[in-house]
């Protein structure tokens, strides 16, 4: 998936508003983690960030938001949205597989859905890169599909999500959740909330 127009993302976010990701709010998980103040203001990536609903929330407590997106489509309506929430919000179109960031620069990466659309010869890479651009016990909140949604090769176990990262990250917790998405369809998901290794 190293090109976003292979699977179309710029025509996928030509109307956001049927998009069944895009709830109208930041994610249950990340307000939790901001507001106990698990999370806490620093340098922060919003890997594949749609049209920044979470983005401008992040944005909005204080956290120096850096995104990434492979869709220009959707950084045009992140854009708009961070201008009416007047927040700066650095934006860059690309690779999410090759982050495009120095290392060590970020103190949490946030990734809603991401990691799911991981090709399975690149994920090694994408592990590799999200640990690179985190500092030293940075966090790492992923957010992926889970088996009860069926089968499929981009739907998880518990047991498969550790054995990919627990080389590269400690798992502070790990959680199995549902949730009412856009489109009224309940669907699965793990919540993993993890530790960048030294």
């Amino acid at each position: 998936m190293s090109s976003r127009h292979d699977v179309g993302w710029d025509r996928i976010y030509h109307h956001p508003e049927n998009l069944p990701w895009e709830l109208g709010q930041p994610r249950n998980v990340l307000m939790k983690l901001v507001e106990s103040r698990r999370l806490v203001p620093g340098k922060t990536l919003d890997v594949c960030c749609g049209v920044g609903t979470n983005t401008v929330y992040l944005a909005k407590n204080g956290f120096e938001v850096s995104t990434l997106d492979i869709s220009d489509e959707a950084i045009r309506f992140a854009k708009e949205k961070a201008a009416n929430a007047d927040v700066e919000i650095g934006f860059l179109v690309g690779d999410f597989v090759n982050l495009p960031f120095r290392s060590e620069l970020f103190d949490f990466v946030f990734d809603f859905g991401c990691f799911h659309h991981v090709q399975l010869n690149e994920r090694a890479s994408f592990i590799k890169g999200v640990q690179t651009v985190l500092k030293p016990n940075g966090t790492y909140l992923l957010v992926c599909f889970s088996y009860m949604n069926g089968e499929a090769w981009n739907y998880f176990t518990k047991e498969e999500i550790v054995k990919l990262f627990e080389g590269s990250f400690t798992i502070e917790k790990i959680k199995h959740v549902s949730s009412i998405e856009g489109d009224g369809i309940k669907r699965y998901f793990y919540e993993v909330l993890m530790v960048r290794l030294k």
